[in-house]
């Protein structure tokens, strides 16, 4: 008999969540366990597997729409089966993978998935973003041994399996400290001049939340942006000679971890600006935990991964969980837990990082630090003379409703003095 499958309780709190790619269409035979739908809840995706083999008869959300948790997804024909069964119409809890956050055109041909003559194979296992190369490419993900963790194919497997004839296409993604990415469109043919080529693009996915999320804090927060001039001479010193040592433990040493020991003694300072402003109940909800956001590029949107009780970790630590959750995050592998939860937020665009930038408040938090590129400049010293410094602009945002601007200053000024002289960072003060 033909089985209705509703959304599942897919996390807590969720309400609903955005069909991202489906990889079946009507007619289509599916395996238990096979990837049914990609569903988009808090800019983390979830891989939906089928609750029972048999033919797809009809998808009931189409890509980019939003379904209610015990909304109804999709009917399935079972392998002689008669009669229609539906599951549970409330939430119902189901184990699911978290993949690549990742806004799949409903123009993307669904990849080839294992037929019912192949049932007794494994699961395959790819974020969707790599199902989507491998059909391009012409790849059955069936016939590919993973090399991934729990036997994940990744990018590396695609390019080695005998059956691609293309290379993959080169990421169009920026660096991991890059944010607000642009949006990939085929380029158009140029035809007489002065033509105008339109692409339209749909914004879905991940995409539609970051634009969503913008707005809503654009709306409700008044903006007030702050700036400090930086003499991170020393800090470049200091982190130089450490990089070796932290490299030796497994990862790399930016600057991110020492900015966030300086940040965390600011808010320390200024505990006013760790909060978030509930606007229902006109409160300014104030956090003696410190999680961090720390602003990441993924290929298809912003992510803000965070870094739970950050005051508790060394540099080295810290550098190590920035480094994995940036990785986590290009790889889609980030879950909804290390999502959310952050209490301040820092955005840096690394070495692109311009002169000066305004970040947009991460909502319903109060502050966010911007963190703009490090130059040697010319700068006169105490005794009068001039000579070459490492220079850096910090620019924070604060919603300027609940925090006045001295506010902003006065926590800006610690974060400054900390990263002038991060050896306080290594003697308990910081």
């Amino acid at each position: 008999m033909s089985f209705e499958f509703r959304l599942p309780d897919i996390g807590e709190g969720v309400a609903e969540g955005e069909v991202v790619h489906w990889f079946v269409k009507e007619g289509d035979a599916i395996q238990e366990d096979a990837p049914l739908v990609s569903v988009l809840t808090d800019k983390a995706n979830v891989e939906i597997p089928s609750p029972k083999s048999g033919t797809i008869v009809r998808l009931h959300a189409q890509v980019g729409e939003k379904v209610k948790v015990g909304g109804l997804l999709v009917t399935i024909e079972p392998v002689g089966g008669a009669g229609t069964t539906s599951s549970p119409a409330g939430p119902s809890p189901l184990p699911a993978t978290p993949v690549k956050a990742s806004s799949i055109p409903s123009s993307v041909p669904s990849p080839p998935l294992p037929a019912a003559a192949t049932a007794t194979k494994a699961r395959v296992l790819a974020s969707p973003n790599l199902r989507r190369k491998a059909a391009e490419m012409g790849i059955d993900l069936s016939t590919i041994h993973g090399s991934g963790p729990g036997g994940r194919i990744v990018e590396s497997d695609l390019a080695s399996s005998t059956g691609a004839t293309t290379a993959t296409p080169p990421s169009t993604a920026p660096g991991p400290e890059s944010s607000a990415p642009s949006i990939s469109a085929p380029a158009p043919t140029l035809r007489a001049s002065g033509a105008d080529q339109i692409t339209k693009v749909p914004i879905r996915g991940v995409r539609r939340v970051i634009s969503e999320h913008m707005a809503e804090s654009v709306h409700k927060a008044a903006h007030f942006t702050y700036v400090e001039e930086i003499d991170v001479t020393e800090l470049v010193r200091i982190r130089d000679r450490m990089s070796p040592h932290v490299e030796k433990a497994g990862a790399k040493l930016s600057y991110l971890p020492f900015i966030v020991k300086a940040v965390i003694a600011g808010l320390r300072e200024q505990p006013g600006l760790n909060a978030t402003m509930d606007d229902e109940r006109q409160e300014l909800v104030v956090h003696s935990a410190y999680h961090i956001g720390i602003a990441t590029a993924a290929p298809d949107g912003l992510l803000v991964p965070v870094v739970k009780n950050a005051d508790t970790k060394s540099i080295q630590q810290l550098a190590r969980e920035i480094q994995t959750l940036a990785e986590r995050g290009r790889e889609g592998k980030l879950t909804r837990e290390e999502l959310v939860g952050s209490t301040f937020t820092i955005t840096s665009l690394g070495a692109l990082g311009g002169v000066l930038a305004t970040p947009i408040l991460n909502y319903p938090q109060v502050g966010i630090l911007g963190v703009h590129k490090i130059a040697r400049r010319p700068v006169y010293r105490p005794d009068g003379s001039i000579g070459p410094a490492e220079l850096m602009n910090l620019s924070v945002s604060v919603d300027h409703r609940v925090l006045d601007g001295i506010v902003a200053a006065k926590f800006l000024a610690v974060v400054k003095a900390t990263l002038e002289d991060p050896h306080r960072l290594f003697a308990d003060l910081a």
